[in-house]
């Protein structure tokens, strides 16, 4: 079945992307964006969601904060259905791993809740439990949330106790796919692109075991073209760049594959995915209600105790 989410996003505008500071293996600041180019690959972005029947909002973005156009990475939105008023639209903020990024959460704090999303943490300004929400995906009733570079496998209690859901952790150890989004993508209920190079074994082997049906990719296809970090809206894929065997396999599934170009921002180490926030993950639709919720932790590695 198609995925329902997916067809609302929020985007930040790229006025103030740039790279000040190296906080992944993407970044160099002796290499800078040019800012023109980065514009109209943005605006380009935002026409092709339009174009397929997406809602894009746009986020203002900080001087002082180059990264916040990684939309992805400013929280996780789910929509609680049973809910009256204010918070029937939820968004629990990240909480970022490097203080370079921390600006970006107030700021984006202060949007979301003028336009009706009631907001939480798991931690913030350095204290408690980091969460970034590339991390955080749906699938198969339950949350899939990576845990290591970014997020803190203490987040995961956090996020089920506040959205009453299965948090499933998986163990991230790849240092150039720090965030999930770099290596996992769903693609409809059975079907997802998944990079286990991405993740310590016993965690890539759950998360295969997850998907009924895997797209895996290697290290090189995930690094080299950023593939995973693509969006889905109905059956079209848009996508960065798609490897010929990707593309294969995903029109024999039935989708169709839309290519932009957002190479300008790959400089940051973040594509599609990371621009993009959706904002439409519903309770009840794509994640299954638990009362207080449920915590499943990372697989323990093989040859060592839970």
């Amino acid at each position: 079945m198609t995925l329902e989410w997916g067809r609302h996003y929020a985007m930040v505008e790229p006025s103030q992307f740039r790279v000040d500071y190296a906080i992944n293996p993407f970044m160099d600041p002796a290499v800078q964006p040019d800012p023109q180019l980065a514009t109209a690959q943005w605006q380009h972005l935002v026409e092709t969601l339009r174009s397929l029947g997406s809602t894009v909002d746009v986020v203002p973005g900080r001087a002082d904060s180059p990264d916040m156009v990684y939309a992805m990475n400013l929280g996780l939105a789910i929509l609680r259905p049973e809910w009256e008023g204010a918070g029937r639209r939820s968004m629990v903020m990240s909480h970022m791993r490097f203080p370079q990024r921390r600006n970006e959460t107030p700021s984006a704090q202060r949007w979301f809740e003028t336009h009706g999303f009631a907001t939480s943490y798991v931690g913030r300004e350095g204290v408690g439990a980091h969460f970034e929400a590339g991390d955080a995906f749906p699938f198969g009733g339950d949350l899939v949330v990576g845990v290591g570079p970014r997020t803190d496998e203490l987040a995961l209690k956090h996020l089920a106790a506040d959205l009453g859901v299965t948090v499933r952790g998986v163990k991230i150890t790849h240092p150039g796919m720090y965030h999930l989004d770099l290596a996992f993508c769903p693609l409809d209920e059975r079907r997802a692109i998944v990079c286990p190079d991405a993740l310590e074994p016993t965690s890539a082997a759950a998360l295969l075991a997850l998907v009924p049906e895997p797209l895996v990719i290697t290290e090189e296809e995930a690094i080299g073209t950023l593939c995973a970090n693509s969006v889905v809206v109905g059956r079209t894929v848009v996508m960065p760049a798609c490897p010929p065997r990707v593309r294969e396999q995903l029109e024999a599934w039935g989708f169709e594959v839309v290519l932009v170009d957002v190479s300008e921002f790959h400089l940051g180490g973040g594509s599609i995915r990371c621009l993009t926030n959706p904002l439409d993950i519903t309770l009840g639709r794509e994640l299954e209600a638990v009362p207080g919720g449920r915590v499943v932790a990372p697989p323990a590695e093989e040859g060592f105790a839970a």
